[in-house]
């Protein structure tokens, strides 16, 4: 089951965004309302200096001194002030009409927002006696000068529009980068593709991430790579067919232009006919092989029994005896694999280790189990490889300095396949005594009660 990480990555990017513009919209613009419609410190401070003195007033002199200090303090600050008690009286000799009380029905404190009303009229604020507040309070209408600014329309701009603009340009940043930066890499490998340009083997950088675009850019990378690798092969068959059919068809000129006599003509013939087919017959099955990639139907096989099988005809063609062919492996050797499959790369590497076998040389199948699979070891007794050919050793059409025999080195890399094909490995190390083939084959699958 996919986890999605690419997804989960894409919601947290959102969810921060919406976090942030949400902190932007709401935190950063109600410190910017307080800056903009509340009292400084110093405003309320100076207002609170007013009710003080009143309070003096009050508390030391007479409602004619109250009066004349409300009067100074219009005159100073161009505005209207009154003083009231407990119940809205005036503790002034100044009446207050009707008119006076609905104004102020909406009376404001020092530390609440300050603006204009409906009216277009300035507030009118209320400051309790500072020492008894229970005894009056200073009613003042805000003079002008104190009016906090408010939002003006360029803060506005600023807090709703270009602050949540820069926001969601970074948000498209983020998704370019995660997304459009990493797919426009994918587009031009895949237009280097098209045009033929299957040289490159650096792999992108997207193979590192682990996201779906991560498995994408893995699926893309191993389609170059089997392009590649198929591209390499066709020149290969190219190449070599051109090469190794053109010697018997030029030995097949010189036999039919000769004098030779009509059974001689024959056997010519009929050689270089029977290796022109092993060679197509073993590069189409190489090649089907490297292109198709089926997954070969499995089955229970017992090695024992595959060996038998395969040493009665090797020692047929070979004449060695079946005690030269020894298998350490029981009977509890089972592999789950396809037999035909098995026995074709068996034979293919029981045919090379008897070839470069001594003439009173043994070749020994033995193995081991390792976890899930069988560790199956191939030994002869020849004279093995040079430790910096080894992996040539499966390379097609590949014959390595002292090869013996007439092969066109398909043997190895048709058994490589085969066991491949059935999640298998084969590879090839040199022993005490010759060249081990190593084979790593999935063992026998539980049976369910």
């Amino acid at each position: 089951m996919r986890r999605h990480p690419l997804l989960w990555k894409l919601a947290l990017i959102q969810v921060s965004f919406c976090l942030l513009l949400t902190w932007i919209i709401w935190i950063w613009g109600l410190s910017t309302e307080r800056q903009t419609y509340f009292l400084t410190p110093e405003e309320r401070d100076y207002l609170a200096e007013y009710a003080q003195q009143a309070e003096d007033i009050w508390q030391q002199q007479d409602r004619d001194a109250l009066q004349r200090f409300t009067r100074q303090v219009a005159a100073k600050e161009n505005t209207w002030v009154t003083v009231l008690g407990p119940y809205l009286e005036s503790l002034s000799n100044t009446p207050l009409t009707p008119e006076i009380y609905r104004q102020l029905t909406f009376m404001r404190q020092l530390h609440w927002p300050m603006s204009r009303r409906l009216q277009d009229e300035l507030p009118y604020v209320s400051i309790p006696f500072p020492t008894h507040p229970e005894q009056g309070q200073l009613v003042i209408q805000l003079p002008e000068r104190l009016l906090p600014s408010g939002l003006t329309p360029w803060t506005h701009v600023l807090s709703h529009g270009v602050m949540p603009t820069l926001l969601a340009a970074l948000l498209g940043l983020l998704l370019y980068r995660n997304l459009v930066v990493p797919l426009n890499r994918l587009r031009d490998r895949a237009d280097a593709l098209r045009a033929d340009d299957l040289d490159s083997e650096v792999p992108l950088p997207l193979i590192k991430r682990r996201d779906e675009l991560g498995e994408l850019a893995q699926a893309f990378e191993h389609m170059a790579s089997r392009l590649r690798q198929s591209l390499n092969q066709q020149r290969l068959l190219l190449r070599t067919l051109s090469h190794e059919l053109r010697t018997p068809l030029a030995r097949l000129r010189i036999a039919h232009d000769s004098q030779l006599p009509a059974q001689q003509l024959r056997q010519r013939l009929d050689r270089e006919i029977d290796d022109m087919q092993r060679l197509l017959e073993d590069t189409l099955n190489l090649a089907w092989m490297d292109t198709e990639r089926t997954q070969l139907p499995s089955e229970p096989v017992l090695v024992l029994s595959v060996w038998e099988a395969l040493c009665e005809d090797a020692c047929f063609e070979s004449g060695w005896s079946a005690e030269r062919l020894p298998c350490l492996l029981g009977t509890e050797c089972y592999v789950q694999v396809h037999l035909d499959s098995l026995a074709q790369a068996l034979e293919n590497l029981l045919r090379n280790a008897i070839r470069y076998s001594p003439p009173d040389g043994n070749v020994t199948l033995s193995g081991w189990r390792e976890g899930d699979a069988w560790h199956l070891c191939l030994q002869d007794q020849g004279p093995g490889v040079a430790e910096e050919d080894l992996p040539n050793l499966f390379v097609p059409y590949q014959r390595l300095k002292g090869s013996i025999g007439e092969g066109f080195g398909l043997g190895l890399a048709i058994a490589q396949r085969a066991i491949e094909l059935q999640q298998g490995r084969l590879w090839a190390t040199n022993g005490e005594t010759g060249l081990c083939m190593h084979l790593l084959l999935p063992a026998q699958k539980c049976l369910e009660s």
